[in-house]
């Protein structure tokens, strides 16, 4: 199977390669981004050739027809330029949305690969730190490609614009030029280090007043005022000293702007008398100070602004992406569980060390091969479940086992949960299908057939269509996720009302074909159906739990009954608070 974007930055990982991969993963892109260029840069390549022919052939030769006529060719450019900014838009999108997703995919893998290492659930808090950097990555990379390509076509226009409206002048403007843009570029490793020191002492020294801020009563009580004003003031003079540090290497890239930018102004400026004796009119010298003045000037002003900014952001938030999210060190303890049954002995938690327990105290034994569904009202606890089982979370007190194996210490193939928004991998369906665990052609067919996505196999015309999370709706995208989770060698199945965006039809399909499969089954359910179906069905209500079937909790647990009261069989009603 041909892999175009899954295969994770595992290793030693320059900062670079997720970049060379975002722009050679298609070139066909790269040739639309360049044509769109062309177009969106038209008015670099003729605005000063149309100013020249205006005033030198039209209204100073008293032919006023022919200087609008020169002047339509601008506006003309103009038009084409605002169509080609809007394509240009739509296929930068095109290039860093999948650079997004690898990096994404990146993150999300090397969390859980990391906690499943060291037998824990996934930091939250550290996932949506990283999911920031991601989208800072994206955003900066937009950024560079859109400057860098905006210098280089405007560039190139306004040279083959001077060289068409008199090429002389291309000595006064090119050596500066040339210059200042070296000056810049030899000046830039010194500027990404001075502004990515800058970046990190921000950072802590406002994470330093966050923390005192949030600790002024403790600090008054504990008489530490000097001792964290000190600390925070150490903060405060190592960011000074990095804005200094990067106020001098900034003044290179003002010299390089002035040098490259302002400079072949000035000397067309002064050498205009020699410009009028190699034939020159006062057109083409105005022409020619508006291609450097309103062109190659801010081109190259957008590049050192880009470059310096966007660059450097790009490269740090790349440098942390791939370090937090890199591959962890061996840790020994992973073990394959001996069967699929669950045990939960006295299980307490609580999301925060003051917040009241969700689950407190719950004992509750699910033997190898059973099916149970979990009912409540919502918020009361079902999903925490789900996650404390597939140790996801780990619990306060108590203890979660799988097949005889701490849930945390279970190998990955041991267990999969499926939530209610399933992610999808921009690739082919076959990757989607089999992400988890490789799969001949057949049984890929039984699983797509026993689940119920065959009619979305004919639709995108096989297993080699490519999809993306918008290309499918929300029931298709479940639909993968089940099939997904059917061809992997896991045991227990935890469906965290992962059935929710599918008809009652299909709902009932999916399920009976995890019964069939074998293994243990958890359903959180979200309609009664699927409690119907279950074994045994547990009722939280948040002080208790019931376990039992259908007709003994309907006499024996109120909530339950209550539940099942405001359920309608005809129309597959779901389950209500």
């Amino acid at each position: 199977m041909k892999g175009r974007h899954h295969a994770p930055f595992r290793g030693p990982y320059p900062v670079n390669r997720p970049v060379l991969r975002a722009l050679g993963r298609d070139p066909l892109q790269l040739l639309r981004l360049g044509a769109w260029s062309v177009a969106e840069t038209a008015p670099a390549l003729v605005v000063g050739l149309a100013v020249a022919r205006a005033i030198d052939e039209g209204f100073a030769a008293g032919r006023p027809a022919t200087g609008f006529a020169w002047l339509a060719v601008l506006g003309g450019a103009w038009l084409v330029a605002a169509v080609g900014a809007r394509q240009v838009v739509l296929a930068v999108a095109s290039i860093v949305e999948p650079f997004r997703e690898d990096l994404l995919h990146h993150v999300v893998e090397g969390t859980l690969r990391r906690s499943a290492s060291a037998g824990r659930g996934p930091g939250t808090a550290a996932v949506a730190r990283s999911n920031l950097q991601v989208e800072l990555a994206r955003d900066a990379l937009a950024s560079v490609i859109t400057v860098v390509r905006s210098f280089v076509f405007t560039a190139v226009s306004v040279v083959l614009g001077l060289a068409t409206l008199i090429p002389q002048v291309l000595v006064l403007v090119l050596p500066p030029f040339a210059a200042g843009l070296g000056l810049f570029l030899l000046s830039l490793p010194a500027l990404v280090r001075r502004q990515r020191d800058f970046i990190v002492a921000d950072e802590r020294t406002a994470e330093s007043f966050a923390a005192m801020a949030g600790g002024l009563r403790d600090i008054a009580a504990c008489r530490a005022g000097g001792r964290v004003a000190a600390s925070v003031g150490h903060r405060v003079v190592e960011q000074a000293g990095a804005a200094r540090a990067l106020a001098r290497v900034t003044a290179l890239r003002t010299v390089s702007l002035t040098v490259g930018g302002r400079l072949p102004a000035l000397l067309i400026l002064v050498g205009t008398p020699w410009l009028l004796r190699q034939g020159a009119g006062a057109g083409v010298i105005l022409g020619a100070l508006v291609y450097v003045t309103q062109s190659l000037a801010p081109a190259l002003g957008n590049l050192v602004q880009g470059l310096g900014m966007s660059g450097v952001r790009l490269r740090v938030a790349l440098e942390r992406i791939l370090r937090s999210s890199g591959p962890p060190r061996p840790v020994a303890g992973l073990r394959s569980p001996s069967g699929a049954g669950v045990e939960l002995d006295g299980v307490t938690f609580a999301y925060g060390p003051h917040a009241e327990p969700v689950i407190s105290g719950l004992d509750l034994y699910v033997p190898d091969g059973d099916h149970i569904a979990v009912v409540g009202p919502s918020g009361i606890g079902k999903s925490t479940l789900a996650a404390l089982v597939t140790g996801v979370l780990p619990p306060d007190a108590g203890r979660v086992l799988v097949g005889g194996v701490p849930a945390g210490l279970v190998v990955p193939a041991g267990r999969v949960l499926i939530p209610q928004e399933s992610y999808i991998l921009r690739g082919s369906l076959l990757e989607n299908l089999t992400y988890l665990a490789p799969a001949p052609r057949r049984a890929v067919d039984d699983a797509v057939a026993a689940v119920g996505l065959t009619a979305l196999v004919a639709r995108l015309g096989g297993y080699s269509a490519e999809i993306h999370a918008g290309l499918l709706s929300p029931a298709e995208r479940q639909l993968v996720a089940l099939a997904r989770a059917y061809l992997s060698p896991a045991r227990l199945m935890i469906l965290d009302e992962a059935t929710c965006h599918l008809d009652p039809v299909a709902e009932a399909r999916a399920e009976e074909a995890f019964t069939r499969r074998g293994g243990t089954l958890v359903v959180v359910a979200h309609r009664l159906t699927s409690a119907l179906r279950a074994r045994r069905i547990l009722v939280m209500d948040g002080t208790s739990v019931r376990l039992g079937g259908h007709e003994e909790l309907l006499a024996s647990c109120p909530l339950y009954a209550d539940l099942a009261g405001h359920w309608n069989p005809s129309d597959a009603q779901e389950l209500v608070p």
